[in-house]
């Protein structure tokens, strides 16, 4: 089930808000997780097993560390996540590359050939981070463990962000699970953040996806110069108001329950520096990996050497967490280099260049860098590449192809759309809109986002949210 569904929109969700509001409070986390588990199930069947499965490995770990078997429930709790992350995510990556190694090395693999893939639940790259973060807060002391099953298994299977983020640390919102209150104005909060999410999925990044699909995919790559770097920068939009786009719609949803919710986006697009764009750029999971994994490996407390070495690390997981791919790989340690570089010293001169020509700079890496992430392989980016940076008029018939299908009034609007939500101007508007008597005006431009966004849903304008595979 996806927020940007009719069953979501004009069912599921306001049954749950209603059962969620007429039930006495004391009952509120229980309709939240039948939902949530509901929600879930929809769409994955028994792969939920594996979701309640980890809530209860980490529900046991917590309380054995804080009776005194410290190290015992930590590396239960680690063992088992990362256990269940390799299996349902990298099985089917670690036996295709047994294959190609076999190969290389002329060695008969038809005997593997009959091992089933295995299948990879969604969001399991999130709900595992969360109730990491869980057991490993328990073990710091900087939380207390949470005696009651009911309220730590409404944490995670939460719906809002279940499946696609922010990655949402039981640190963080320890209080509003046991006790929360919701008032018309949060709630009212929570309904604009959530109708300007679904505009961002539905209209701008729907909208980009059919020009990056048709230039990456459907072309086969056989595309100009010109094309190419349509193509990627299309991808840039969509990613963005695709993921950005469900993360306001979980902050929203959270809102409407009681729940605040941390900022996943703030506005990566106008960062002027690789170093920036990773503290604008999905901070729930940069901060995850800054405080689980680079501080405990030392961060920058040992030595410049050791501290590339660490960023290294990281940005190496931070590709692999995003796909069982090399392309992931490379797209992270990519973005690895460049922070080392600005860390060497590179930054001090990007601080007294002209601020254009930083924007420029890392607009420039991002992209390149999107082609990695989006190419289906690694031969299919480097080929993509070629085209961007050497001149090439493509074929014609594909060219023809994609113009006859993409440029349109439409996309004129929505690239002006882009640019607009891109930059902070919604902020700016949102402070001049405060003034009591232009909130009428305020609350019917959120409606017409409303009733496009339901138009283009009525359409079947729909493509999955792209975190959901992670």
């Amino acid at each position: 089930m996806v927020f940007s569904s009719a069953y979501f929109l004009l069912l599921f969700f306001p049954l749950t808000l209603l059962l969620y509001f007429i039930v006495p409070k004391k009952y509120r986390n229980l309709v939240l997780l039948i939902a949530s588990i509901y929600f879930y199930t929809y769409g994955e069947k028994l792969l939920v097993l594996v979701m309640l499965f980890s809530t209860l490995v980490d529900y046991k770990c917590g309380i054995l560390i804080e009776e005194g078997k410290r190290k015992l429930g930590l590396r239960i709790s680690i063992l088992t996540n990362l256990v269940t992350l390799g299996i349902f995510k990298y099985f089917n990556f670690a036996i295709d590359n047994l294959y190609a190694v076999l190969d290389l090395l002329q060695i008969d693999s038809s005997s593997l050939h009959n091992i089933p893939e295995v299948v990879l639940p969604l969001g399991i790259s999130f709900y595992v981070f969360q109730t990491m973060s869980y057991t490993i807060d328990v073990y710091r002391g900087n939380i207390k463990a949470n005696r009651s099953l009911l309220e730590f298994a409404t944490y995670v299977t939460m719906f809002p962000q279940l499946v696609a983020g922010p990655i949402v640390r039981y640190i963080d919102i320890q209080r509003e699970i046991a006790n929360r209150e919701v008032s018309i104005f949060s709630f009212a909060k929570g309904l604009e953040r959530f109708i300007i999410g679904l505009f961002k999925k539905m209209i701008i990044a729907n909208t980009f996806a059919r020009i990056a699909d048709s230039i990456f995919t459907e072309s086969g790559g056989d595309v100009s110069t010109y094309y190419a770097w349509l193509g990627v920068i299309s991808y840039a939009f969509q990613i963005y108001y695709d993921f950005s786009g469900y993360s306001d719609m979980a902050i929203g949803l959270g809102k409407m329950f009681g729940f605040n919710f941390l900022e996943n986006f703030n506005y990566p697009y106008i960062s002027k520096s690789i170093q920036e764009f990773w503290r604008r750029w999905h901070i729930s999971l940069s901060t995850w990996f800054k405080d689980y994994l680079y501080i405990p490996l030392g961060g920058n407390r040992k030595g410049k050497y050791r501290t590339y070495v660490n960023l290294f690390i990281v940005f190496f997981i931070t590709g692999l967490w995003h796909g069982s791919e090399w392309n992931f790989v490379i797209w992270g340690l990519f973005h690895g280099v460049f922070i080392v570089i600005e860390r060497i010293g590179f930054n001090k001169i990007l601080e007294k260049a002209w601020k254009p020509l930083r924007h420029l700079y890392t607009l420039l890496i991002i992209l390149v860098g999107w082609v990695l992430f989006r190419a289906d392989t690694l031969e299919q980016a480097i080929k993509y590449l070629k085209t961007m940076f050497m001149y090439s008029e493509g074929n014609a018939s594909v060219n023809d192809f994609i113009t006859y299908f993409n440029y349109n009034t439409e996309l004129l609007l929505t690239c002006i759309l882009a640019l607009i939500f891109a930059i902070p101007t919604y902020p700016y508007f949102e402070k001049r809109l405060k003034n009591p008597k232009l909130l009428p005006f305020r609350y019917i431009n959120i409606l017409i986002l409303l009733i496009l966004s339901i138009i283009y849903i009525a359409a079947d304008s729909y493509n999955p949210f792209i975190y959901f595979r992670f």
